[in-house]
């Protein structure tokens, strides 16, 4: 059966994590996605370390056959060509490609589309129906919108690292950046909602996206605004505001995750600890109590699962349909049967040595029951479709491309090999 996305074809300028995570959702639910790089640098991620190759994964290259990790993940399922925007050519090309594109999508600095013509407002003489997608730090609008950004300040900036870890802990993030990953999915979501809108109206539009925003929206639904007239810390570690018990407890062999969100919760909770003794407490039979008086509920859970293995707990608690899971390292999670299962963990091939790695990639997280959705290709060699991209598209000849070629302007796999080779 043909993928969602079938014949819709995004040009794809984005960089690093944010940009490529919401092409990859797309081009998952089979979308066209060309990715774009300037001939003379590049993707950064394509020969970066970590390195996967041949001989394995490592920060430094072991052989020639080694591309970047981060590439053979972010750009499965993608078509990759190379064109320098900032020549008169290059920027002729890529307007003759948007005439034929629907989506047009930058993680581009704010700015930096305007000075190299490739805004909205340079996209709509072209295309009046494109669709655009501004993928930012802070947003294109608002007194810090040039600020520049990574996940780490982003997280700073919208308060998450103040409320994450131990109360006694410096500021922390989140083991993976979160932020990235949010925004390039909403930034998928809102093409998807552009991409309907135009399919009833005839009309394209700009979307803009800020990591900042996206990660507050999600943080936010939580009141931290409220913590101080609720008399709670801003910091709760493990646990979270609205329950009690709720949080990781220490097993003779390891730690559990476990949490009562209803009182029916506890009282099942309280039949597997043998603590029925406490159904009859007032206090402890109400949630409010127990949420102010975390330090004493989690005493009496740890009592419990400081004298059980990890399985026996985890068994007992599940025979109860108490929410729990033990905590599972990365390499265990990779091994964990229900995400096997999903095909959620996938191999990931090395396009210049045509093999498949020791390291996996992610498999497409919405399962859809009539239409299919994967990553049905390996990361493209870098420029690899340049030359079949723009005849189809742009109706370049084969002696065109050859002297763009020549001049700088566009770069196939082949050139941009001789041009490293010759730099070594």
């Amino acid at each position: 059966m043909s993928k969602i996305l079938e014949n819709v074809i995004v040009l794809d300028l984005t960089r690093f994590f944010s940009g490529p995570q919401a092409t990859l959702l797309l081009a998952g639910l089979g979308a066209t996605i060309i990715k774009i790089d300037d001939p003379k640098t590049g993707d950064p991620s394509a020969f970066s370390p970590p390195f996967a190759g041949p001989s394995g994964i490592s920060f430094h290259k072991k052989t020639d056959l080694d591309m970047g990790l981060a590439y053979l993940k972010r750009a499965r399922g993608k078509k990759s060509i190379n064109l320098d925007l900032k020549t008169p050519e290059g920027h002729a090309i890529f307007m003759k490609l948007v005439e034929s594109a629907d989506v047009v999508i930058d993680n581009f600095s704010t700015g930096v589309a305007s000075r190299l013509k490739t805004d909205y407002a340079n996209l709509l003489l072209f295309n009046s129906e494109i669709i655009y997608c501004s993928l930012t730090g802070y947003g294109s609008t608002g007194s810090e919108k040039n600020l520049k950004a990574y996940d780490l300040m982003v997280q700073a900036a919208v308060g998450l690292m103040s409320v994450t870890g131990e109360e006694s802990s410096p500021p922390i993030k989140t083991g993976s950046p979160i932020s990235d990953a949010i925004s390039g999915s909403y930034a998928a979501m809102g093409i998807l909602a552009a991409l309907l809108h135009k399919e009833k109206t005839g009309q394209g539009q700009e979307i803009d996206i800020s990591m900042a925003d996206c990660l507050f929206s999600m943080v936010f639904d939580e009141p931290f605004d409220c913590y101080k007239e609720l008399g709670i810390k801003q910091r709760q570690g493990n646990r979270i505001m609205r329950f009690s018990p709720f949080n990781v407890y220490k097993t003779q062999d390891g730690w559990i995750a476990l949490g009562a969100a209803t009182n029916s919760d506890w009282i099942e909770l309280l039949k597997v600890i043998e603590r029925q003794d406490l159904l009859n407490e007032q206090n402890m039979m109400s949630t409010g109590w127990r949420i102010e008086n975390n330090e004493s509920v989690d005493a009496i859970i740890t009592n419990w699962t400081r004298e059980e293995l990890t399985n026996n707990a985890i068994n007992k608690l599940n025979a109860k349909k108490i929410p729990c899971s033990p905590i599972r390292t990365i390499e265990e999670a990779i091994n964990w049967n229900q995400l096997q299962e999903r095909e959620m963990i996938t191999t990931l091939v090395n396009p210049l040595s045509n093999s498949v790695i020791t390291a996996s990639g992610p498999g497409f997280p919405i399962k859809f029951s009539k239409t299919p959705v994967n990553y049905d290709q390996p990361a493209p060699l870098p420029g690899v479709h340049t030359e079949e991209i723009l005849n189809k598209l742009a109706g370049l000849s084969k002696n065109e491309l050859l002297t763009l070629i020549k001049k700088g302007v566009i770069g196939n796999f082949e050139s941009l090999q001789s041009q490293k080779n010759n730099s070594e």
